[in-house]
């Protein structure tokens, strides 16, 4: 029998220790992600990174993000920007760069498929 899968709370369940974020240009900004499930190329848990601003880059994969809490700006190497809160719903696909400016700490669920490195666009 095959059974759910399931977090009763994503917006408050314990995600785990935070380490330092690796990529950030901000001093002692950190993040934890937890994976609640994985099949073959398929993933998915929720993430959190504090205050702060780092850089991020999609390679081999793309991720479907649902901002749960907190508050950011996401911008894209043309310049091009856009706010994520509560509520945003994005995909970077592979290949995907940006920059993070996280105001609030911010939570998100997240979805990562990997792809054939041909098919990044």
């Amino acid at each position: 029998m095959v059974k759910a899968t399931v977090m009763n709370d994503a917006t408050t369940a314990d995600p785990g220790e935070h380490q330092p974020k690796e990529t950030s240009t901000t001093p002692g900004q950190t993040e934890v992600s937890y994976r609640l499930w994985a099949r073959e190329d398929l993933r998915t848990g929720i993430w959190e990174v504090t205050p702060g601003e780092f850089k991020s880059t999609r390679p081999g994969y793309d991720e479907i993000c649902q901002i749960l809490s907190g508050s950011g700006t996401i911008t894209e190497p043309d310049g091009s920007s856009f706010e994520i809160g509560p509520g945003t719903l994005f995909v970077t696909p592979a290949g995907w760069e940006g920059h993070w400016t996280i105001r609030e700490t911010v939570r998100k669920m997240w979805v990562v498929k990997n792809v054939p490195a041909d098919a990044e666009q």
